[in-house]
C-alpha cells in the first residue's frame, strides 16, 4: 500500500471486454474507446495509478472464466492491484448472481477498490443505500439484456439454418466460403476431387484404412492440416500428432456426410442456456436439415451406393488392400446369411467356392449351398449382360413411344376413370350410411343391415383399387415420359461388359441368392423403376398409335 502526502494511492486495473454474442455495439464500446474513456476519467483521480490493463475481446459477459479477468484476478490475489476500473458494470460482467458476488463480497473481502464509471460507482466513496439497491438492479438489467440477446441471436441463427445459410466458422473439407456470400458454400475443386477419389475407391473396394494409406502415401493432406495450409485458424479435438494424418475414421466421416451431395444439416449441438456454454448433443430430429443448399461434389446416386456397402460385411483378406468382388452382396437363398468364400487346395491347385455362413457354424442350421466362385461369376456376368440389353431394350421402346401421341391421350382417360370411381365410392358411402339409419330407425333388421354393409364394402374395395391402379399408370406415365432416365444411364455406362470388376458390382446389383440346387436370383438395382417402365410399355402397347412393326424396325 502505498502513500502519498497521506493519501491511499491504489494500483489500478483497467478491464475492458466485448463479445457480439452479448449485443454489443463495436462503435461505442470498441477496446479503444473504453480504454481512452477510462484514462480520461482516470486523470481526476489523484490516489489511482494504472499498473495493468487486461483485455477480453470476443469473451461473453455471462461467466467469469475469461483469460483476461483471470489474469486480473491472479494479480489482485498477488497484492499487485487493488483498483478494478471498467467503463460500467455491463463490461465487467453481465451474469447477475456472479457480478453481485464480486462487487459486493469478494472485492471488499480483499479489500479491492471497484469503479464502473458510467453507473457512477465508486466502492472507495461509500456504500448507499442507493447504491445498495440500485447496483444488483443494474446487474440484473445487463444479465436480463444478455439473455434478451442470446434469444434474439439464436431465433436470428435459426431462421439462416432454415434458409440454407451456412452459418459455421469453417466450411467442411471440400467446400469453401463463397466469395460474394459468406453465408453459402462453393465447391473447393482441389479439396473436392480428393473426396470424388475417396468415394471411387471405396466403390473399387478398399477399405476406409486402405484409403487412408493411400492418400497419406500421395502426400495429400489431412483435411485439418489443409486447412491451416490455407492461413485458416483451425483447431479440433481430433488431433494426436505434430501432423495430422489421415484415418479411417476421417474417411469414413467424409463417406457418411451427405454435405457432398448438396444437403446441409446444422444445429446438431447447442447450449443449455446463454450462461451455460457446454455444448450438448440435440436429438437429431430437431437439427435443421436443407437439401439443395449448395453444388453436390458427388451424386445421390454414387453417395447411396457407397453407404450400402458400409452396412455390408466387406472384410480385406490377408495381404490384400481391396475386398472381394462380392462380398457383403452374395447370401444365401434360404437362410439369407452372408455366404462366404473359401479356398480348397486340390493337386497343387487353389479352387474357390462360395458357401454358406450359418452352415459353417452350424451344420444343422442350414445346408451348405456350395457354389463354385468361377461358375458363379460367369453366371452373374451373363446375367448382368442380359439385364444391360434388356434395359437398352427399354430405352429405346420408350423413345419410341416418346414420338406417339399417346401420353396426353392416356392421362386424360385414365384420369376421367379415376373421377368416375371416386364417385362411386362416394355414392357407396352414402347407401352405408343411409342403411345405418333404416337399422338405427328399425327399417331393416340387423341381419340385412349387415347384408348392406357386406355388399357395400366389396363394392368399395373394387372401386378404391381401380383408384389406386389407375393413379399408378399415371404414375408410370410421367415417370417414363422421356427415354433419358437416370436409372437407365446407369445401366447403359456398362454395355458389353467382358470382365466383372467390384465396381461394376456394387453398381449395379443389390443382392444375389445362391440356392442348394445351384440356382442364383440376382436382385438388380432400380427394380422400382424397371417394373415401372415395363408396366408403362404394356400398357401403351394397347394405344391404336402403338405400331410393333415401326418400333422394331428402330430397334
Amino acid at each position: 500500500m502505498e502513500f502519498i502526502k497521506g493519501e491511499k494511492i491504489y494500483n489500478a486495473a483497467i478491464y475492458v471486454r466485448l463479445s457480439k454474442d452479448d449485443g454489443d455495439k463495436e462503435e461505442s464500446d470498441s477496446i479503444s474507446n473504453q480504454k481512452e474513456l477510462i484514462k480520461d476519467y482516470l486523470k481526476s483521480k489523484s490516489d489511482v495509478q494504472i499498473v495493468s490493463a487486461h483485455v477480453d475481446d470476443g469473451f461473453s459477459g455471462v461467466d467469469f472464466n475469461r483469460p483476461a479477468f483471470l489474469e486480473m484476478m491472479e494479480e489482485i490475489k498477488t497484492g499487485k492491484v487493488n483498483c478494478v476500473v471498467v467503463k460500467d458494470l455491463s463490461r465487467f460482467g453481465r451474469n447477475y448472481i456472479e457480478a453481485g458476488k464480486y462487487i459486493q463480497k469478494v472485492f471488499p473481502f480483499l479489500g479491492v477498490r471497484f469503479i464502473a464509471i458510467n453507473d457512477h460507482y465508486d466502492s472507495a466513496e461509500g456504500s448507499s443505500i442507493t447504491d445498495n439497491i440500485m447496483i444488483p438492479f443494474k446487474n440484473l438489467i445487463n444479465d436480463s439484456y444478455c439473455r434478451d440477446s442470446s434469444i434474439k441471436i439464436r431465433s436470428q441463427l435459426e431462421i439462416k439454418r432454415k434458409k440454407g445459410d451456412f452459418i459455421g466458422s469453417f466450411a467442411a473439407y471440400g467446400y469453401k466460403k463463397a466469395e460474394n456470400e459468406k453465408h453459402k458454400l462453393a465447391i473447393d475443386e482441389y479439396a473436392a476431387q480428393v473426396v470424388r477419389d475417396i468415394f471411387k475407391w471405396k466403390l473399387e473396394g478398399m477399405s476406409q484404412q486402405g484409403i487412408a494409406i493411400r492418400l497419406n502415401e500421395l502426400g495429400i493432406l489431412s483435411p485439418m492440416e489443409y486447412k491451416r495450409s490455407l492461413g485458416e485458424k483451425y483447431k479440433t479435438t481430433f488431433k494426436v500428432k505434430q501432423q495430422a494424418l489421415w484415418s479411417a475414421v476421417a474417411v469414413r466421416r467424409i463417406l457418411t456426410n451427405e454435405l457432398y451431395i448438396g444437403v446441409l444439416e446444422q444445429g446438431k449441438r447447442t447450449t443449455p442456456n446463454y450462461k451455460v456454454k457446454t455444448r450438448v448433443e440435440r436429438p437429431k430430429e430437431e437439427w435443421v436439415r436443407v437439401e439443395n443448399a449448395h453444388g453436390p461434389i458427388i451424386t445421390k446416386e454414387l453417395f447411396a451406393t457407397v453407404n450400402a456397402l458400409l452396412l455390408h460385411d466387406t472384410r480385406i483378406a490377408p495381404n490384400e488392400d481391396k475386398v472381394y468382388m462380392f462380398s457383403g452382396i452374395v447370401a444365401c437363398g434360404d437362410c439369407k446369411e452372408n455366404m462366404i468364400r473359401k479356398t480348397v487346395p486340390a493337386n497343387g491347385k487353389k479352387y474357390f467356392y462360395f458357401a454358406c455362413s450359418s452352415n459353417r457354424n452350424d451344420k444343422d442350421s442350414c445346408t451348405m449351398h456350395n457354389i463354385s466362385e468361377r461358375s458363379f461369376t460367369e453366371a452373374v456376368l451373363i446375367a448382368m449382360n442380359a439385364h444391360i440389353q434388356s434395359v437398352l431394350d427399354i430405352e429405346r421402346i420408350l423413345a419410341y413411344i416418346e414420338s406417339l401421341p399417346y401420353q396426353q391421350e392416356e392421362i386424360i382417360k385414365l384420369d376421367s376413370q379415376i373421377k368416375k370411381a371416386m364417385d362411386e365410392v362416394e355414392k357407396i358411402q352414402m347407401y352405408k350410411l343411409k342403411s345405418y339409419e333404416s337399422y338405427v330407425d328399425q327399417f331393416i333388421t340387423k341381419e340385412e343391415y349387415k347384408s348392406h354393409v357386406s355388399r357395400y364394402n366389396a363394392k368399395l374395395e373394387k372401386a378404391e383399387n381401380l383408384i389406386q391402379k389407375r393413379t399408378r399408370e399415371i404414375d408410370d406415365i410421367v415417370n417414363n415420359k422421356t427415354a433419358i432416365n437416370l436409372w437407365i444411364q446407369n445401366f447403359k455406362q456398362y454395355q458389353n461388359i467382358e470382365t466383372l470388376t467390384r465396381k461394376i458390382v456394387v453398381s449395379l446389383i443389390e443382392k444375389i441368392y445362391v440356392y442348394e440346387n445351384g440356382k442364383i436370383d440376382i436382385h438388380f438395382k432400380y427394380l422400382t423403376e424397371y417394373e415401372s417402365a415395363i408396366r408403362f410399355i404394356e400398357s401403351a402397347s394397347k394405344s391404336d398409335s402403338f405400331d410393333v412393326t415401326v418400333l422394331k424396325e428402330a430397334m
